[in-house]
């Protein structure tokens, strides 16, 4: 979805971004606090279903909250879409929150789960004096509080974990790969095809891995932990942070489609390091023309 005419006089500076940056930051981390009690307080928790396999919590609710709450703390215009609450696309740029990526996972005590945040500028806005001429993703976090590991980019200054600069792996072959993927909790519609590609690559890769959180399968693979990952019906709150971040840790991450500039609407993501990426897309094109 593009803003075109009404994002033309967003500028934001290399250090107006760093503030907005502490920001996101902050916020991830006070999402986190949260979070960790919950998974502490197991028994505390009040569960619901948004459908048949869908779970989540007062510690979802309680953490977007809390987000949110630190980043509109300097009163700004941005829209804001989080995936409990909804929410409206801003005029010049907008927040994508998850604020807890892998509810299964925490709902069952697995330490495994996310929050995730995404600042995307809209087509027209310039970012350093450079014009956007789609719709972007300028700046991501995505924070493990389990492992106390924070995922950073900046758009243009590469990614960051802890402070450090990370890069995608330098994996070569797709047999010598280990990639991820997810299954789609509300959108069986092409289970089929999606067994075929998951069977082809299973049978053309070193592993595969599906953990529950599509914000660090993308965060690992920006710090080569993983080579390549795939995934349909995800929304965008759950792919804004990865994209900006792998990206800067120069790999891909693209809607399989290309419908779109990034994996904002259909929710049908490809990423990688740029061999591994090349040789997944062969693997899964054939299958989702036929979806198409």
């Amino acid at each position: 979805m593009s803003n075109d005419i009404n994002s033309k006089s967003l500028r934001l500076s290399n250090i107006q971004l760093s503030n907005i940056m502490d920001i996101a930051s902050d916020a991830a981390k006070s999402g986190a606090k949260i979070l960790q009690y919950y998974f502490h307080h197991l028994k505390k928790l009040i569960v619901h279903s948004k459908n048949d396999n869908d779970l989540f919590s007062q510690a979802d609710k309680e953490s977007e909250r809390a987000i949110i709450d630190k980043l509109t703390i300097n009163k700004n215009k941005y829209g804001i879409i989080t995936e409990e609450s909804g929410g409206n696309i801003g005029e010049t740029a907008t927040w994508y929150i998850d604020p807890l990526d892998g509810s299964t996972n925490f709902i069952h005590g697995i330490p495994h789960y996310s929050i995730s945040i995404a600042l995307v500028a809209h087509a027209g806005a310039f970012i350093n004096e450079i014009k956007l001429e789609k719709d972007t993703p300028i700046l991501g976090v995505i924070y493990d509080p389990c492992r106390d590991e924070i995922f950073t980019a900046i758009l243009g200054h590469g990614a960051l974990l802890n402070g450090k600069t990370i890069k995608c792996s330098n994996t070569k072959e797709i047999g010598e790969s280990i990639v991820s993927t997810g299954l789609p909790y509300n959108n069986c519609l092409h289970h089929e095809k999606q067994m075929s590609i998951l069977k082809d690559i299973l049978k053309n890769t070193r592993s595969i891995r599906r953990m529950g959180s599509a914000a660090l399968d993308l965060a690992w693979i920006a710090c080569g932990r993983y080579d390549g990952y795939w995934e349909f019906g995800l929304s965008a709150w759950d792919v804004a942070a990865g994209t900006i971040i792998l990206r800067e840790a120069d790999g891909i991450c693209e809607d399989i489609t290309k419908i779109n500039p990034w994996p904002s609407n259909n929710g049908w993501i490809l990423a990688g390091n740029k061999s591994v990426y090349i040789d997944l897309l062969n693997m899964i094109k054939p299958t989702i023309s036929k979806i198409n």
